[in-house]
C-alpha cells in the first residue's frame, strides 16, 4: 500500500497538471476567438467567389482554360495536407492523417498512382516522412498562428504551375472543416482540375428559390477565367487554412477541458485514498497504544 507521502506527492503532481491544462484551455480559447472571427469573415467571400466562378465556367466551357480540363489518365496526385504543428489537441491530427490514408487507399484501388504532398504543419510532415512519401513542399508555423493571404498565394502558385506542366494530374486539399466547438470534420476537396459546379434543376430552383445568376463580363468571360481560376485555388487554400486553424484551437480547447475534468476526478479519488490511508494509520497507532496499556495493566 502506498504511503501517505507518496499519495501527497501524487496529489501535488495532479494539481500542477491541472493548472497547466487550465492555462492551455484559456490560451486556446483566446486564440480561438480571433481565428473564428477571421474564418467567418472570409466564408462569404469564398462562397460568392465560387458562385461567380461557377457561373462563368459553365457558360465558357472547358476550352476557356486548361485548369478546367481533366486528364484522361490520372497517374500523379498531389495532396495538400493541413495539420497542426503541436499536439495536445485530442484526435485532431489523427483524424486528418486517417482521412489521408483512406483517400490514398481509395485512389490506389483503381490502378497504379503515385502521390506527392505539400504539408502544412509538423504532424503531417512527420507522418509523410515516416511513410517515405514524396514531399514537394512544407510550411511550418502557419496553422494555429496569424498568417496572411500571401501564404496561400505562394503555395497555390506552385500547385497551379505543377498542374500546368504535367507534374500533377489532380490536386486535392485535406483539411479540418469547423462545424462547431465539439465537431471538426476532416474534408477531402478537389482543387485541380477545377471541378464543375453542380447544376440545379428547374424544380429544385423553384422549391429552394435559388438560381444561377448570369454575369455580364467585360472583358470576355474567357479572359476573366484566366485570371480568376488560379485565384480560386488561392482562395480555397486560404479558406482551408483558416478552417484548420480554427478547428485546431477548438480541438485543443476541448481536449484541455477534458484533461482538467480528469484531473479533478483524480484529485477526488486520491483524496479519498489519502483519507483512508491516514485513518488506517491512526487506527493502527491507537491499537498499539491500547495494546500497550492492556499489557501494562495485565
Amino acid at each position: 500500500m502506498a504511503t501517505l507521502k507518496d499519495i501527497q506527492n501524487k496529489i501535488g503532481a495532479v494539481k500542477k497538471t491541472q493548472q497547466i491544462t487550465k492555462a492551455m484551455n484559456m490560451v486556446a480559447a483566446s486564440r480561438l476567438r480571433g481565428a473564428q472571427t477571421s474564418m467567418e469573415a472570409f466564408r462569404p467571400y469564398a462562397g460568392k467567389f465560387a458562385e461567380v466562378l461557377g457561373s462563368l465556367a459553365e457558360r465558357a466551357g472547358q476550352d476557356a482554360s486548361p485548369l478546367l480540363v481533366p486528364r484522361e489518365e490520372v497517374r500523379n496526385i498531389h495532396v495538400v495536407l493541413c495539420t497542426s504543428d503541436r499536439g495536445l489537441c485530442g484526435g485532431f491530427n489523427i483524424n486528418l492523417i486517417e482521412k489521408a490514408q483512406a483517400f490514398m487507399q481509395g485512389k490506389t484501388a483503381g490502378g497504379q498512382v503515385s502521390f506527392s504532398f505539400t504539408n502544412f504543419g509538423k504532424k503531417g510532415r512527420g507522418w509523410s516522412r515516416k511513410n517515405k512519401l514524396q514531399i514537394d513542399g512544407e510550411h511550418l508555423g502557419v496553422v494555429g498562428a496569424n498568417f496572411g493571404f500571401n501564404v496561400a498565394s505562394v503555395s497555390g502558385r506552385s500547385l497551379v504551375d505543377g498542374f500546368l506542366d504535367g507534374s500533377y494530374d489532380e490536386v486535392y486539399l485535406i483539411y479540418a472543416e469547423f462545424v462547431s466547438m465539439a465537431r471538426q470534420v476532416p474534408v477531402v476537396k478537389q482543387v485541380l482540375p477545377v471541378p464543375p459546379i453542380e447544376s440545379v434543376s428547374e424544380g429544385e430552383k423553384e422549391a429552394e428559390g435559388s438560381y444561377l445568376p448570369e454575369h455580364l463580363c467585360e472583358p470576355s468571360a474567357d479572359e476573366l477565367l484566366g485570371e480568376m481560376l488560379p485565384r480560386s485555388v488561392y482562395v480555397q487554400l486560404f479558406s482551408a487554412l483558416l478552417e484548420t486553424s480554427t478547428s485546431e484551437h477548438a480541438a485543443r480547447m476541448m481536449a484541455m477541458d477534458n484533461a482538467t475534468t480528469a484531473c479533478k476526478d483524480m484529485l477526488e479519488n486520491l483524496t479519498l485514498v489519502y483519507n483512508k490511508a491516514r485513518q488506517a494509520t491512526i487506527t493502527a497507532e491507537l491499537m498499539d497504544i491500547v495494546g500497550g496499556a492492556e499489557a501494562l495493566r495485565g
